[in-house]
Parts: structure tokens; sequence; C-alpha cells
């Protein structure tokens, strides 16, 4: 199901985790791509907001996971793909997740199930400016993750960093990530560094329509 949360940014829900559609002044943004066997919704509800997945112009990565890379194969994509610097080579196939890291782990098995896009991946770092975008690196969760901060959208790409609970923001736990004192870390220097912003869109829960630099104080005072 497709919500729209502000007149140029839509929530995709996909059932189990969530991607973004966001009209950049005509640049048109997928934020992540779930998991291999959402293409299909995801299309549909692209069309459902109003667009057709060959209108995507640039695809916006918050970190390598199955259920947030799964779909790159198989969209009929013609747009660059962007993700962080330590998460690129996992996602083009240039070298695997580290085995010796229990989240690592984890994601080399369910890395059997991908398939590496065809499109150009650009790495991306700390500070970059991709359209509206700038790249926050956040890592702890993976060891390439990225925010998304548009101040002009008033929104907040959020990916794994955290996960939405009963209406309040949580940290990544341990269990899905390589080093939780990161994510710690992670959050405290977004909540310090970021502008505000209305729309905090994370990659599972339900996304803050407004307020949502507010909730991500509220958790960075918390830890």
């Amino acid at each position: 199901m497709v919500t729209q949360l502000s007149d140029d940014v839509w929530w995709l829900d996909l059932g189990g985790v969530n991607c973004y559609l966001a009209d950049d002044d005509g640049d048109l943004t997928l934020v992540d791509a779930g998991t291999p066997f959402d293409s299909g919704d995801i299309m549909r509800e692209v069309r459902d907001a109003g667009y057709s997945i060959n209108d995507v112009d640039r695809v916006l990565i918050t970190h390598y996971d199955f259920d947030h890379v799964g779909a790159l194969a198989r969209l009929p994509l013609q747009a660059p793909i962007y993700v962080g610097e330590a998460d690129a080579p996992l996602v083009t196939g240039a070298d695997a997740p580290d085995w010796h890291n229990h989240k690592g782990a984890v994601q080399r098995v369910a890395g059997a199930l991908l398939s590496r896009p065809d499109t150009e991946v650009h790495p991306v770092a700390d500070g970059d400016e991709i359209g509206s975008f700038t790249a926050y690196a956040t890592p702890g969760h993976s060891p390439g993750h990225l925010a998304y901060v548009s101040e002009s959208l008033s929104t907040a790409f959020l990916g794994d960093l955290v996960f939405e609970d009963h209406g309040k923001l949580t940290a990544s736990a341990w269990a899905m990530s390589y080093d939780t004192e990161a994510v710690h870390d992670s959050i405290l220097s977004l909540q310090s560094r970021a502008p505000d912003f209305e729309i905090a869109a994370m990659g599972h829960g339900v996304p803050f329509y407004r307020d949502g630099s507010d909730r991500l104080t509220e958790l960075a005072e918390s830890l």
C-alpha cells in the first residue's frame, strides 16, 4: 500500500519493510528496494503514486541488507544507485560481508538469494550531496549505513539506524547490527548534525510525518 506523507514524499509499505519515493524537484528518487520478492509490489505502488518505475531518476540505498537491496536486479531500472562506501562493494558483488561478525554471517547466507544490479553503483561518503539530499554516515547497523536528509523536503530517510515501535523510535538492536555502540554514536551524531525535519522515514515500522527530528532527539537523549 502506498501512503502520501507530504506533497512530494510517499511511503511504500511492503508488509515487512518500507521503501520510499520522493519527487526531488523533478528528480524521482526511490529509497531502498525491498526483498527480491517485492519487485512487483514496488512497481505497483510506484504506479499508485502516479508514476512509472521507468520514471525513477536515482535510487538511494541506506544500507546493504537482503530486505533493502533485494529487488534492485529485478526492477527495470535505468537509474544510478547510490550507496555508502563500505556497503557498495557488497551491492556490486565485488566483496562479501564479514563472516566473523554475527550480522555479516547472516548477510552472507542471505546474499545467496541476491542478484547483482546491472546499473551503475556510486559509492557515497559522509557529507556527499545528491540532489537536495545530504548523506550522513551512520555506521553500526551495517558498516556503510547512510541516512539521507533533505532540508527542502523536510525529510530524513533513516534506514535501519532506528526502528519505530509503538509510536517511538528505538535504536537498531544487537541481533540486527554489526556494532550497537556504533549505532548509538551514529544516532547522536545525526541528531547533532542534521537540520530539523518533519518526516522521519525508517526502514521498519510506521514513519512519522511530523516532528521527526524531535523524535530523533528524544531517542538520542535517552541513550
